[in-house]
């Protein structure tokens, strides 16, 4: 849509900029003052279908704010138990728990969701001004629905990351001292009425220029995503279903396709935010956030961050033993014919890099000691996905990579259902049946496999073969089947996609899996000498135990949610 491809950013921050200077006390010689009859302003701009929809661009593009679809999530990544850095690396601060209210991650994810809700209450509030036949039919529907959409999507993730939120939905230039809401409360007054209607008035799919926009299926699955959270597990399910019976989407045969920018848009996006490698004409190195459909403009900066320091990269954000292990115990099936000549699975091949890969990792093999630079520090396995290891030669701009952010992909809804049926019907053989479609395009052996050839029995593969040699062998039951989405199945489909932390917490399992991590990790320490550089992960030189005052720090009441920014309490009289 070309019409879209207008340099709509500096609009929104004019108008913003008009809110907060009406603020100010007024001086007698601004009364004469002469407008400029070529300026845009509020009474002038909001008038046209095209004006509307150039308004709506800027709301789609506060989605590749980089604290909320870019570099940012590497920080919240290693809150988790499936990421690990290094002392020199300002993400330790995470790791360890020891942020604080005016750390960057905090304070620019609050900013940047805000500036995404003012951005969708714009449009909101000015379209129901116009009439309805300045616009074609259901014209004016669309374009509502998907500001709706985004507005309650930004709500979604402020939400789920402070637990708690201002509720701002009006455009307003004095009601600016507001307490924070509840969860429950933002969702009944914002997002599940925003997402119904979205729900309702958005296409089932775009085309062209359009595609990349939100469509039934976004706003079906994140309602489902909603009462999911709110473990109401009766509409949760059914929501998925529905996307699911749908048929719009599919799994891609290749996972990889879901982390490169060579497929984007396939056929197992549901809602992805789009970026590119190439600067913006006109602009100096610095990313513009004016084209957020197919095309898009700005970058992702995120591969830097995970990529080998040998081809561009920082090794900020690798991955911990319990996810590399977890990995080596997905058991490939030798009769999938996704299977090739590779002995690993193909998720960890598209996701991690271990000491050990299988293929190139930009276009040098295992061979090479360069790719895995702090092996002496305890390194085992590098993170794939938001990088271009793929292609033959390192992208140079790590900071530009054009790879899209998916937030919602049809694997995860998969998952999702599995679990909102399992709790709401106890339906054992149900939930199987979506886990094993995520297990058979991993190219591993399903749990179906496993119960046939184990006397209807499956193995607890989050459990460390390493410390305890063998699996408990467990039944189907449904406690069993929730603890291998949990500890297995999301872990692995969905590591550094940015929804781990959230998973735990909403579970109640943060406690848990910390004394878990805590627990291997010193018994790795203690038994180096018999681990040092041995299958499955290849320790070399120490074990890297920063993860430990982590650990030790964590408080549910401090640590499940960010906290509010010092600058809000600050400035917000009501908090």
């Amino acid at each position: 849509m070309k019409q879209f491809n207008i340099k709509t950013k500096a609009l929104s921050i004019t108008f913003m900029a008009c809110s907060l200077l009406s603020l100010s006390s007024c001086d007698e010689k601004d009364f004469l003052s002469i407008d400029n009859p070529n300026s845009v302003t509020e009474a002038t701009f909001w008038k046209s279908p095209s004006q509307f929809n150039s308004a709506l661009t800027t709301v789609y593009a506060a989605m590749q704010f980089q604290a909320i679809s870019g570099v940012g999530i590497h920080e919240e990544e290693l809150k988790a138990d499936i990421g690990d850095t290094y002392t020199f690396f300002s993400p330790l601060a995470y790791r360890q728990l020891t942020y604080t209210d005016n750390s960057p991650q905090v304070v620019n994810k609050w900013n940047q969701l805000y500036i995404g809700i003012f951005r969708a209450n714009q449009v909101i509030n000015q379209i129901n001004k116009v009439d309805a036949s300045t616009f074609a039919p259901k014209e004016k529907e669309s374009i509502l629905a998907q500001a709706r959409f985004l507005r309650a999507f930004f709500y979604f993730k402020l939400v789920h990351t402070y637990g708690k939120a201002v509720i701002r939905t009006e455009v307003s230039t004095t009601d600016l001292d507001k307490p924070t809401s509840t969860i429950q409360e933002v969702n009944d007054q914002v997002i599940i009425p925003d997402l119904t209607y979205a729900k309702e008035n958005l296409p089932t799919r775009w085309t062209g220029l359009n595609v990349g926009r939100v469509t039934w299926g976004s706003a079906t699955s994140l309602l489902g995503k909603v009462y999911l959270y709110d473990k109401k597990w009766a509409p949760a399910a059914a929501e998925f279903k529905e996307v699911i019976d749908s048929k719009i989407y599919s799994l891609t045969p290749n996972i990889l396709d879901n982390f490169t920018d060579q497929n984007e848009f396939n056929s197992e996006s549901i809602l992805e935010v789009a970026y590119s490698s190439t600067a913006n004409p006109g602009a100096n190195g610095a990313n513009v956030d004016d084209t957020p459909f197919a095309s898009g403009a700005e970058a992702n900066a995120i591969g830097g961050q995970y990529a080998s320091i040998s081809y561009g990269g920082f090794n900020t954000v690798v991955a911990n033993y319990y996810l590399h292990e977890l990995f080596t115990n997905d058991e490939i099936d030798t009769s999938n014919p996704i299977n090739t000549t590779n002995v690993q699975s193909r998720r960890l091949t598209a996701s991690i890099c271990p000491k050990n890969f299988e293929g190139t990792y930009f276009g040098v093999t295992n061979s090479d000691t360069k790719v895995h630079a702090y092996r002496g520090l305890g390194l085992t396995a590098l993170v794939k996905k938001g990088t271009n290891w793929y292609q033959g030669t390192s992208e140079i701009p790590l900071n530009r990579s054009g790879i899209n952010f998916r937030h919602i992909r049809l694997a995860d809804v998969y998952l999702m259902y599995a679990e909102a049926v399992l709790n709401a019907t106890s339906d054992v053989n149900e939930a199987i049946k979506y886990i094993d479609l995520v297990r058979a395009r991993a190219g591993v052996k399903t749990l179906t496999q496993y119960l046939a050839a184990n006397s209807n029995t499956f193995p607890q593969l989050h459990i460390s073969k390493q410390r305890y040699t063998t699996q408990p062998m467990v039944a189907p039951t449904k406690q069993n089947i929730l603890t291998h989405i949990q500890m297995v199945e999301r872990p692995l489909e969905l590591c550094f996609e940015g929804f781990r932390w959230n998973d735990l917490v909403r579970w109640g399992l943060v406690k848990d899996v910390f004394t878990t991590l805590d627990s291997d990790l010193n018994w790795k320490k203690n038994n180096l000498a018999t681990i040092l550089n041995k299958a499955p992960i290849y320790i070399e030189g120490s074990v890297n135990l920063l993860a430990l005052l982590g650990i030790q720090n964590y408080s549910s009441a401090v640590h499940d949610y960010f906290p509010i920014p010092a600058a809000e309490l600050q400035s917000n009289k009501g908090l």
